[in-house]
């Protein structure tokens, strides 16, 4: 069974959970790369076992971006200045 921790980015990066069709996804996406925050996106139909890690923190959903964070916090459908606030704190 996958856990979060199997995908715990290092510091300064995220771990994306997306699909492909996501607009919200593909808007984040655009942002960050504004940014030097590392994307290690996870495809949640095409990785077993992710579809269920993200329905975990969001009321039995699977609500798409969840953005996992270096200590372990994630957040979802985040905004630009979310996701930098919560990689600087990891710092």
């Amino acid at each position: 069974m996958a856990k979060f921790e199997d995908y715990l980015p290092p510091e300064g990066e995220i771990t994306m959970f997306s699909t492909e069709w996501c607009g919200y996804c593909k808007r984040l996406k655009m942002m960050l790369a504004s940014t030097d925050i590392k994307i290690n996106e996870i495809n949640i139909e095409e990785t077993a076992g992710t579809e269920e890690l993200v329905k975990s923190v969001n009321d039995g959903n699977a609500v798409v971006p969840t953005v996992l964070f270096a200590d372990g916090r994630t957040a979802t459908n985040p905004s630009l200045p979310e996701v930098q606030k919560f990689v600087a704190a990891a710092h």
